[in-house]
Parts: C-alpha cells; structure tokens; sequence
C-alpha cells in the first residue's frame, strides 16, 4: 500500500478569469468561473456531481506590494451524486461566502516573486455543505514583472 494525496478520483476543472486593474488608483477587481467534473472514486462506489464555482475580489493596494480588500465565492453543484455508495441519494450542495482579504507580492531570488494571499470567508445560503467560517491561504510564484516599461514592442519568434 503506497501513501497518496487525493481523495480517490480524478477532478477536473475548466474555467476563465478577468483581471482589471489601475495602477493610478491601485485599485483591482478579478473573477474566476469554473465547472469542475468530477470522476468516480471506485474504493467508495461514489461519484460526485458536477458543480459550478465562481471566485471573486475586490481589492485597493495601500503599498506598492500590499493589497487589502473584499473577496467572495460562490459554489453550486448542477447535477446530483451518484453511484451505489451514494446512501443519501443525489446530495446536491450549494454555498457563499465573503470576507475579507490581504495580498503580498515580494521578491524571491533573482528573476522571481512571491505572492502571498490570505482569506477568509463567512460562509451563507448553505446546503448540504458545512457553513461558518473558511481560510485560504495561497501562494505564487512567477517571474518578475520588468523594471522599467519596454520602449517599443515585444516581438517573438518561434
């Protein structure tokens, strides 16, 4: 028996993002939307249905490297469970939530950054899944943004 890190099933999620931020103002707003299918966990007999998320934050920077702000969610699964280990029948759950949020970008060695971001939701309008309070913390890593702005196009070739 070897030791995994998954809950059984194979998962996968398509979704899209929006980004808009002013560096003027220092204010940024983004959204994610997604559909995650979620594929059979053979040792239980179970399959989760397919649900819908959507992932969002509002967000004024205060520093050139810190953001606070709002963030929220909202998750609802579209069809039921299934499977013979699925004793309660389709369980479909739904649930928001929203709270507040900070971010920090920072570098890390030559050529990259880091962002930390922290969250935490109440959660609302819960059904068939746990409500209170949720943290996330995430992070990042990417190249660097460049220092100055380029003075003429970015041409690639491949």
């Amino acid at each position: 028996m070897s030791p995994e890190l998954s809950f059984g099933f194979v998962a996968v999620d398509v979704g899209g993002a929006y980004t808009y931020l002013d560096p003027k103002s220092g204010r940024e707003f983004s959204v994610l939307a997604g559909v995650t299918y979620n594929g059979k966990n053979n040792d239980l007999q179970y399959q989760n249905g397919i649900d819908f998320h959507v992932d969002w934050g509002l967000s004024q920077f205060v520093a050139k490297n810190v953001h606070v702000g709002v963030a929220g969610y909202y998750f609802q699964q579209i069809t039921g469970d299934s499977g013979t280990g699925a004793k309660l029948g389709d369980f479909k759950g739904r649930v928001a939530g929203i709270g507040p949020q900070v971010g920090f970008i920072f570098p890390v060695g030559e050529g990259y950054q880091g962002y930390l971001n922290v969250r935490g939701y109440k959660d609302f309008a819960a059904e068939n899944r746990a409500e209170g309070w949720t943290a996330w913390v995430t992070f990042q890593l990417s190249t660097s943004a460049p220092l100055t702005a380029p003075t003429k196009p970015i041409v690639r070739k491949y």
